[in-house]
């Protein structure tokens, strides 16, 4: 992500945090901006050692507890197959998230998903959603 988008991701982020009435904190923009800049899905682990170096010595669960705040804010998801954070490009007040996962390289590719199922179990209630298809990229197609 080139450093003018990370600039523009990082203060939507802001934003709609406080719409939310919620707190981007630092250590929270931290972890948001690692995951944004990452090549790829990125995992709990890796940000923990990237968090190291700066000010404090994040623990595990410093790193778990951000993941869950932006993944609660809709700014990240969780790749459930790789155990892996992706950045979210859009909140999905109306949706879920749809993954795109290529089985050669890895790559991840979001997309807006379609609405809560119609089928839900009387009385559940749904707080996230997160569809996964594996295949193959357009570059690994050719």
């Amino acid at each position: 992500m080139r450093a003018d988008s990370l600039i523009r991701a990082l203060e939507a982020a802001e934003a709609h945090c406080v719409e939310r009435g919620e707190k981007l904190t630092p250590v929270r923009k931290r972890v948001l901006e690692l995951v944004l800049t990452a090549e790829g899905p990125v995992k709990a682990y890796d940000l923990l050692e990237a968090l190291k170096p700066g000010p404090g010595s994040a623990k595990p669960p410093t790193v778990y507890r951000a993941l869950d705040f932006l993944m609660g804010a809709g700014l990240v998801h969780k790749v459930e197959a790789l155990n892996a954070f992706v950045g979210c490009s859009h909140t999905h007040d109306d949706g879920g998230a749809e993954l795109f996962i290529c089985t050669d390289c890895g790559s991840v590719e979001e997309r807006h998903g379609a609405p809560a199922p119609v089928n839900t179990p009387k009385g559940f209630t749904i707080e996230r959603s997160v569809v996964e298809h594996f295949g193959h990229c357009v570059k690994c197609s050719h």
